[in-house]
């Protein structure tokens, strides 16, 4: 019989007040050797209060935290203690000889996983880089390296997944999965919770309730505690129990097993529709924007000196939900501001077709389209201004089509600004909470164009579940920039990639297939560094004819995909016209015939650069 697992902190009775608020009252709870605990709740409830408390960096006001002895415990805080005189090497590395820490498995990995390489690509002196002028993010990252290269018996982090791109965040769920430490991590990344964690602890009011199993597990007891307690209000209900038809119905990889009565939870889904009635949407986008949203036409796209993208043909269609994911510096940000800058120029009746960035071909903006963009920069309000000022000072009542209409009031309220925070004024707000409500002050302008970039930043989940339950009934086209995996799944419909060859691609597999590229890359990149010296030094080089009899190969296998490819599209389109009255089965062709135009594209412009470089 195995041994229990040894208890490593044990709260008991704890209460911490700040000000004149309780944000722990009478929570006992306990973390023992090999926990996975995901700590979840709103903005301000306590969830880094409780961690805090929970480490001894700060006391509890009543009630008493014990220490397992000799525990080893390291915290990542939403501020670091980074020397700003220091290297990057004295601050991860130490003292540490090369031929040391370069045979360290460990540090390998982290030094790969969080910054691309071990010489740290990005930073312009490498490990020698001079911490005081990184930005935030950056250090964030040094600060994360330095608790991951050492070890521990319980690794405290608080949003961890900050400033980390999706690949960054799947390789630290990977990490945290191989590790003997045990984990706290506080967290909005649903998607990291689900793959990391085996409990949550979900912080409300003063109180911390435990579940068992990762965040669908969380999803599935919250919405039976529920059910049977039936004493919450309907607005919360209806939002739980739509996010778990949702996880229900997602691929099996996105949930767990449950560790409850999961009958009960089924029957509670069994009426739900699914989230988005696509066919319905796509023909209320058509009637308020027509044909035409944003062509590109053979557009290259600089930013300065650097070309992000070169000769791209595409189109952002009447009610298409798409998520574009893609490594640092490839241009994903650059894209919007450039298509944005078209839409405000045609509104400002300038020259169309132009947008900034584009030094060739055409951006063409369709007319009816009114767009809303929200920035990753907080746009900056009045201080003095009540929130419900703000709201109203863009319009008193929105259209959410589909016949629902909503006051300012109203759409606080879903947003968590309850009456008496409506009279809050701006500048006394939270960074979250400012971020709420600039995509509030978006929404009431009643756009029919939505480019949301990073829209998660500073959002807890309650929030996010707030706006995707809006999102899904919102008709108009959407572009998101993410790097939560789980909202990107659960906004949009397609997932276009940049990967830094100045490419757009359409991913049909979505974020997975996205990192699955990626880690080919990194593959064949290592693979190359280690062959290239060899290869210099014992390979001839290929004669032009070998590489043209290649070429032609690789042109030959192109064209039979072709054909195949336009043999299928013919029968797409011969499909649509025989169930052109069937909506929901026009809607599931055309997203099947935008895979195959989108592979088609990219098989074309591969055949053209082999012709071009015969």
């Amino acid at each position: 019989m195995a041994a229990p697992a040894k208890n490593l902190v044990n709260l008991e009775s704890v209460t911490k007040v700040h000000g004149t608020r309780t944000l722990l009252d009478g929570v006992s709870l306990g973390v023992a050797e090999g926990d996975r605990i995901g700590v979840v709740g709103r903005n301000g409830d306590g969830k880094t209060t409780l961690i805090r408390v929970l480490t001894a960096l700060e006391e509890a006001d009543a009630g008493r935290v014990v220490h397992a002895g000799g525990l080893r415990v390291d915290v990542l805080t939403q501020h670091d203690s980074l020397d700003p005189t220091a290297t990057v090497r004295q601050e991860i590395i130490g003292d540490r000889a090369d031929h040391e820490w370069a045979g360290d498995a460990r540090i390998r990995d982290v030094l790969t996983g969080l910054f691309g390489g071990l010489d740290l690509p990005g930073f312009a002196a490498g490990l020698d880089t001079v911490i005081g002028p990184l930005s935030g993010g950056e250090r964030r990252r040094i600060a994360l390296a330095r608790l991951l290269i050492a070890e521990q018996d319980l690794l405290v982090l608080d949003e961890p997944t900050n400033h980390l791109d999706v690949e960054g965040i799947a390789w630290l769920a990977r990490h945290l999965g191989s590790r003997r430490s045990a984990l706290v991590c506080v967290t909005h990344d649903r998607w990291f919770l689900d793959t990391v964690c085996t409990r949550i602890w979900d912080v409300q009011r003063g109180t911390v309730h435990g579940y068992d199993g990762g965040y669908s597990d969380y999803v599935f007891a919250r919405a039976e505690r529920e059910r049977i307690a039936a004493t919450e209000e309907t607005k919360r209900q209806n939002l739980v129990r739509k996010e778990l038809a949702w996880l229900r119905r997602g691929a099996p990889a996105r949930t767990s097993k449950p560790r409850f009565r999961v009958e009960a939870a089924n029957a509670l889904i069994a009426d739900v529709p699914p989230p988005r009635d696509g066919a319905e949407l796509m023909r209320f986008a058509n009637a308020r924007l027509g044909k035409t949203v944003f062509d590109l036409e053979r557009v290259t796209l600089r930013a300065g000196e650097k070309t992000l993208l070169t000769d791209l043909t595409w189109q952002l269609g009447p009610g298409d939900r798409v998520g574009l994911v893609g490594v640092n510096g490839a241009g994903k940000t650059s894209l919007l501001r450039a298509l944005a800058d078209a839409a405000e120029r045609q509104a400002a009746g300038g020259e169309t077709g132009e947008a900034r960035g584009v030094v060739s071909g055409t951006v063409r903006v369709g007319r009816t389209v009114r767009l809303a963009y929200l920035s990753q920069e907080v746009a900056e309000l009045d201080p003095t201004w009540r929130v419900i000022q703000a709201v109203e000072r863009v319009r008193a009542r929105v259209d959410l089509g589909k016949g629902r209409e909503m006051t300012a009031g109203q759409l606080c309220e879903r947003f968590g600004f309850g009456k008496e925070k409506q009279w809050t004024p701006v500048g006394d707000l939270s960074g979250g909470e400012r971020r709420r409500l600039q995509i509030l002050r978006l929404l009431m302008d009643e756009p029919n164009v939505l480019f949301l970039d990073e829209p998660t930043n500073d959002l807890d989940i309650e929030t996010l579940t707030q706006l995707e339950d809006l999102l899904d009934g919102w008709p108009g086209s959407l572009v998101v920039i993410s790097h939560d995996r789980y909202f990107v799944e659960r906004t949009t419909d397609r997932v276009f990639a940049l990967l830094g060859d100045g490419r757009l691609r359409m991913l049909p597999r979505g974020l997975d297939e996205y990192l699955e590229r990626r880690a080919a890359v990194r593959s064949a990149e290592e693979e190359h560094a280690r062959a290239a010296p060899a290869a210099e030094r014992d390979r001839p080089a290929a004669s032009p004819a070998q590489l043209s009899r290649e070429a032609q190969k690789e042109q030959q296998r192109i064209e039979r995909q072709l054909d195949k490819l336009g043999e299928r599209e013919a029968r797409l389109h011969e499909s649509m016209a025989e169930h052109a009255t069937d909506f929901t089965r026009v809607a599931e062709l055309d997203a099947e015939l935008r895979e195959v135009v989108g592979r088609r594209e990219e098989l074309e412009t591969r055949w053209l650069e082999l012709a071009e470089g015969a």
